[in-house]
C-alpha cells in the first residue's frame, strides 16, 4: 500500500487547510475501509526522532470511530471516502504550534490509534506552516 499526502502549505494563524491522503491499493490488498487510518505530525527539529517522534493528531477506525489529540479537538476533523480510497484532515483555527510535517498512516487494525508504532504504512508527508 502506498500513501500519498497533499494539501499542505503556508497559512496565517486562524486559517484553514484540508489535507488529503490517497491510497494506492494493490488488487490483492484489503480495501481502505478495512484499515485504521490516521494523521500524525512531526514538529520542526524533531526529524531525527524518526517515526517514534511523531505525534498522533487524529485517527479513524474501519467502523468510523474517530480519535483526536487534545491539542486539536474542536479544530481538526478526520474523515475518509472509501470509494475514492482517500483520507482527509480538515484543519481550522490553525495556530503557529500546528506547524509540522503531516503524515498519513495506515494499519490493518490498531489498539492505540494515536501511537505511531501501531502503523505499518506511511506516506512521505506534507508540510504545514502557520505564521
Amino acid at each position: 500500500v502506498q500513501l500519498v499526502e497533499s494539501g499542505g502549505g503556508s497559512v496565517s494563524a486562524g486559517g484553514s487547510l484540508r489535507l488529503s491522503c490517497t491510497a494506492s491499493i494493490h488488487t490483492s490488498s484489503p480495501q481502505l475501509n478495512t484499515r485504521s487510518m490516521a494523521w500524525f505530525r512531526q514538529a520542526p527539529g524533531k526529524e531525527h526522532e524518526g517515526v517514534v517522534g511523531r505525534e498522533g493528531v487524529a485517527a479513524i477506525a474501519s467502523d468510523g470511530t474517530t480519535t483526536y489529540a487534545d491539542s486539536v479537538k474542536g479544530r481538526f476533523t478526520i474523515s475518509k471516502d472509501n470509494d475514492r480510497n482517500t483520507l482527509y484532515l480538515q484543519m481550522t483555527s490553525l495556530k503557529p504550534e500546528d506547524t509540522a510535517m503531516y503524515y498519513c498512516a495506515g494499519a490493518p487494525v490498531v489498539n492505540s490509534p494515536t501511537e505511531p508504532y501501531e502503523y505499518n504504512y506511511w506516506g512521505q508527508g506534507t508540510q504545514v506552516t502557520v505564521s
